[in-house]
């Protein structure tokens, strides 16, 4: 388990954190990402052992919460923008394989299609929002390659700040439904945070945002106990659907980054309005399986049902 810090109220933190980075949101445009509170939208990739399955039809998938099947009101395989933000572990433990870690990185900015907008951050002893979202493939790439490896590690400040960013809007209808996602490298436990474990967890839990984590075990003079960190980083990706890697070398770099895109590329983008209407802010289970045998579905394990209105 993490360790435990000492409580910070959200409220405060959020406002101290996000004016201490000036984060603000550029969404190309686009006001609005994120799925309304009374549709439920998921993001879900199928596989067969290792390969990505992309031909399903909306007859393939059942979808239960807290283990009833819900009624699908919106089904896509077709590509859908992304706001993706891109987290990038600059403390001086990373300065070796930091090179390595820009080039494959910015291959996503060489991917981006009409529609997409991506955010860079850097974190270390602070955290830098260096290009906030946009859709400007060659200002996202010169941002990834002017990270400097420096400081201690913010990892729970990063991710929240992030989290909060791709969280300010909501989708009015389906049709606005932007697929999110953050993709973070780190390669140690969090050592400079304000922010603590418990309260990431809870705000990923609470986001429509798959969180993919690469843990880089760290060697040398900087190696350490990486425990907590292979926790944390597990868990954020297990809750929100996401996928985590401990590559053994920084040169799996390339191929992990690779295969994240080709995995938000596949994915499947399905909606549907819950049968439960109570409004009780209650954590409600999720699980989708496949028709076709030997298929695997994987998505967010959940959502906190809205709370009651005023």
């Amino acid at each position: 388990m993490p360790p435990r810090r000492h409580p910070v109220p959200l409220a405060a933190l959020v406002g101290l954190l996000l004016c201490a980075v000036g984060v603000r949101t550029v969404l190309g445009g686009q006001d609005r990402i994120r799925g309304g509170i009374d549709v439920v939208s998921l993001h879900v990739t199928v596989t067969d052992g290792g390969r990505y399955v992309t031909d399903l039809e909306e007859g393939d998938f059942d979808i239960f919460e807290d283990g009833v099947r819900q009624d699908i009101s919106f089904f896509s395989r077709g590509h859908q923008p992304i706001a993706l933000a891109v987290l990038l572990d600059t403390s001086a433990s990373m300065e070796g394989t930091l090179p390595l870690a820009q080039e494959a990185a910015a291959g996503f900015a060489r991917r981006m299609r009409e529609g997409d907008v991506m955010e860079v951050v850097e974190f270390n002893a602070q955290v830098n929002v260096l290009q906030t979202f946009t859709g400007d493939a060659p200002a996202v790439e010169r941002a990834i390659r002017n990270t400097v490896a420096r400081g201690s590690t913010a990892l729970y400040n990063a991710v929240y700040i992030s989290l909060k960013s791709l969280d300010k809007a909501r989708a009015a209808s389906t049709a606005e439904i932007r697929r999110q996602a953050i993709v973070v490298l780190s390669d140690g436990d969090d050592t400079s945070s304000l922010v603590g474990y418990d309260e990431i967890l809870d705000q990923a839990k609470r986001s429509e945002t798959a969180i993919y984590a690469i843990g880089l075990r760290p060697t040398g003079a900087y190696r350490r106990e990486f425990k907590g960190a292979e926790f944390v980083l597990r868990q954020l990706s297990q809750q929100t659907g996401g996928h985590v890697f401990f590559p053994a070398t920084a040169a799996e770099l390339p191929k992990i980054y690779d295969q994240i895109a080709q995995e938000l590329a596949s994915q499947y983008s399905i909606g549907y309005t819950p049968k439960n209407t109570l409004r009780n802010g209650a954590w409600r289970r999720l699980a989708v399986r496949i028709g076709r045998p030997g298929l695997v579905g994987r998505t967010r394990l959940g959502y906190f049902a809205p709370g009651a209105r005023s």
